[in-house]
């Protein structure tokens, strides 16, 4: 077996320079927090195929999986799902002797793809989820979805705001 709990022995597969190997497995994926809230991956991993390629003077890498994120919409705070497609490349070439050229997910030929592919799931969950593209938000004054209410139904005094009311009250001197 060449993957074992998230790491792949690269060198068990045996790859002559210009060789290939595609190899299907699971990899575990954990939550991802976000402004101080959670989104959880769907079922907690995903199948994923990793391409491993031998070059002259290491391994070109790819990995890609899908996953449903699951969380708060950042506008209304109702669920939003999101789902990501990930396509992630690395290369990992330890005899050309330049840092740029290793990857930090092969130490000593053990490649940790449970790392990777947390790290490529961060970085492609959308920066502001959200439950529907034009989701409306919550209204600052009442606080009530806006995505629920009609536009027009949905009015309050003109004025200030209510919350600031008590700093209206402040009696500064000068």
């Amino acid at each position: 077996m060449y993957a074992e709990g998230g790491i792949v022995d690269l060198e068990r597969l045996a790859l002559s320079s210009g060789q290939a190997r595609a190899i299907d497995l699971e990899v575990d994926l954990h939550p991802i927090e976000l402004g101080g809230e959670s989104y959880r991956p769907a079922g907690g991993g995903s199948e994923s195929r990793l391409d491993v390629s031998r070059t002259s003077t290491g391994y070109a890498l790819r990995l890609r999986f899908s996953s449903a994120l699951t969380g708060p919409c950042v506008r209304c705070l109702e669920d939003a799902g999101t789902e990501i497609e990930i396509d992630a490349r690395e290369i990992d070439q330890p005899a050309a002797n330049d840092e740029e050229l290793r990857s930090p997910y092969v130490t000593d030929g053990l490649l940790n793809v449970e790392r990777w592919a947390n790290d490529a799931l961060v970085l492609a969950l959308p920066s502001q989820p959200l439950c529907r593209p034009d989701c409306a938000g919550l209204c600052p004054v009442c606080g009530e979805s806006l995505n629920d209410v009609d536009p027009k139904a949905h009015r309050h005094e003109r004025g200030s705001d209510p919350r600031m009311a008590k700093l209206r009250e402040l009696k500064l001197d000068e």
